[in-house]
């Protein structure tokens, strides 16, 4: 199969052109004869050949970010709620669109809808740009013939996953600053500042005090091993980052990273409210629980969770409730439990977890609130003591010989 662009003019003159997947240009011509069009002279061509072909340098050019999709779920629900039909929507919406890769996205959700498939088969042709939670319930609404609905409560289910998202950047954003800035400015001094005051102190001819030497010998390292040390630093910043994004490089930061002072505590927040939002947006629009528990466990986000969300669907799957197996998460907190198993027996478990995931996400915002007000004065203690550190150790042979003369 190869992707064809054409262009083509209808009875009335109108010209239309497009994007087409197909086997070969005789398909194509087909396809737009079932549509009563007549593809122009020269009017279909295959992509990538001639000056049709497009030069892509990998990670350049337009990306889809979730904030497209998010508007895209919005208008399109309008757009359905208004009466119109699925293929004038996504035509509507493709042309107004200002990303360049959306607009191909949903240019080509059109054309897989136009040839007989559902709009949850256009969409799952892309998979990095709607995700498998979003196709399921896509899925569930056209099913149950509320398509409009579920696309409402999708956009609101992404515009809080979003926020929640933003919480963590904010709360990674000052520390990562500060300490960026403690590292530069460290890096200056022993570099270009304390080389001058080492020239000056060995006119001196006498022993320099401790910590003003240590200074000097690490000054002196920097200077010398400076390519060593940056090669150290980025090689091993490399591979740890390969590392992680591995099966078992997650295996072994997830668990490390419930266990942190302040910041644990706050992963875990974001996992419970990350995993009752998608749990309870997904139950209420019709998908199945055990459907619904292996896509929460795969958009967990952390391996420990991913665990124990399999484990609640292999207890549900063996008749047994959901509850058993959370209540011995070290992740799930015991009011959490309950709720669900109040959720559960009541048969209003959807809106119990919808209940529990506003007050985490307040939670959440809360804890960040409080963690930057924690983390501020401890950073700058932190850079005061560097900083001021090698400040003081340099002026200690100062401070001695002043003490001498007097």
């Amino acid at each position: 199969m190869a992707i064809y662009t054409w262009e083509a003019k209808n009875s009335a003159g109108k010209k239309f052109n497009g994007e087409l997947e197909a086997k070969d240009i005789q398909q194509v011509f087909n396809v737009l004869k079932g549509r009563k069009l007549t593809p122009l002279k020269n009017g279909i061509r295959e992509k990538g050949q001639g000056l049709e072909m497009e030069i892509k340098i990998p990670g350049f050019g337009p990306k889809v970010k979730n904030s497209d999709v998010v508007i895209f779920t919005r208008q399109f629900a309008t757009i359905l709620d208004a009466g119109l039909p699925i293929v004038q929507g996504l035509d509507i919406l493709s042309r107004q669109c200002d990303n360049k890769a959306f607009k191909k996205v949903l240019l080509g959700v059109k054309e897989t809808v136009e040839t007989g498939s559902t709009f949850a088969g256009g969409l799952a042709k892309y998979p990095r740009v709607f995700d498998e939670l979003y196709v399921n319930m896509i899925v569930a609404g056209e099913n149950g013939g509320i398509l409009d609905t579920i696309l409402e409560r999708l956009a609101v289910h992404m515009e809080k996953a979003m926020k929640l998202r933003r919480e963590i950047k904010t709360a990674m954003i000052y520390p990562a600053v500060v300490v960026s800035a403690a590292a530069i400015v460290t890096t200056i001094l022993l570099v270009f500042v304390i080389p001058t005051f080492a020239e000056l102190f060995s006119e001196f001819g006498s022993a320099l005090p401790l910590p003003t030497q240590m200074v000097i010998d690490l000054s002196n390292f920097c200077v010398t091993w400076w390519y060593l040390i940056f090669g150290s630093v980025g090689s091993t910043i490399y591979f740890l980052t390969r590392f992680l994004k591995t099966e078992r490089g997650k295996e072994v930061l997830h668990p490390l990273a419930l266990r942190l002072p302040v910041f644990g505590n706050i992963i875990r927040k974001v996992a419970v409210a990350r995993f009752t939002r998608t749990l309870g947006t997904m139950l209420s629009s019709g998908v199945p629980i055990l459907e619904a528990l292996k896509i929460c466990a795969k958009t967990a986000g952390n391996k420990v969770v991913e665990r124990d969300v399999q484990r609640a669907r292999i207890s549900i799957s063996e008749g047994r409730p959901m509850v058993e197996p959370l209540s011995e998460s070290s992740v799930f907190p015991t009011m959490v439990v309950q709720m669900i198993g109040v959720g559960e027996s009541t048969g209003a478990l959807d809106a119990m977890l919808q209940k529990i995931a506003d007050f985490y996400e307040d939670e959440v915002d809360n804890a960040v609130t409080s963690m930057k007000q924690l983390i501020e004065p401890i950073m700058i203690l932190i850079l005061g003591v560097i900083i001021g550190g090698l400040v003081i150790s340099m002026y200690l042979p100062i401070f001695k010989m002043g003490a001498a003369v007097g």
